[in-house]
């Protein structure tokens, strides 16, 4: 286990086919479509695919990436969340995705809580960013909680959309 909080375990993802069902479920839920993109993923093995090619590639690299977030009182698959390497960014990303059947119940805060400690105490990493798509303001207000503050916007190579750009240094609240 990487980290557990009050409600909540996160940990890696696996090469499997449980871990590949739950991330295509996540990635084709209408509310990671809106606010974060619909990547074409369409099949588990594509879900597979981009395991082993994102976080399982992440922590090899960089010794982070997203984690599977699961309540802890029944196992259940709600999102992930963790930290993402983005050449176009000055510092790792803070990221947060769960299926909308599970939203609006603080497991967002919770798990997004739990990483920035893990950040900090675990990994040893100062400032961190954060992308938001214009008008997901659930994430923002999420992202003000946590101490992160407002830094205009950025595009990111390749991708027309401009996202609003947040910080949080070491000592900011959360």
């Amino acid at each position: 286990m990487l980290i557990e909080t009050e409600r909540l375990r996160l940990r890696l993802l696996r090469d499997d086919d449980a871990d590949a069902a739950a991330m295509l479920e996540l990635l084709n839920d209408p509310g990671f479509h809106r606010y974060i993109g619909d990547r074409g993923i369409r099949t588990l093995e594509q879900a597979r695919d981009c395991v082993r090619d994102g976080p399982l590639a992440s922590y090899s690299r960089h010794g982070y990436g997203m984690y599977a977030v699961e309540r802890r009182s029944d196992g259940v698959w709600l999102g992930n969340a963790g930290l993402v390497h983005r050449a176009a960014l000055p510092h790792p990303d803070i990221g947060y995705a769960l299926l909308e059947r599970h939203a609006g119940q603080g497991y967002a805060l919770e798990a997004a809580r739990a990483v920035l400690g893990h950040a900090r105490g675990s990994l040893g990493l100062g400032a961190l960013c954060a992308i938001v798509a214009q008008g997901n303001a659930r994430s923002v207000a999420l992202l003000e909680k946590l101490g992160f503050r407002a830094a205009g916007t950025t595009r990111l190579p390749g991708k027309e959309e401009e996202l609003l750009l947040f910080f949080n240094e070491p000592g900011d609240c959360g």
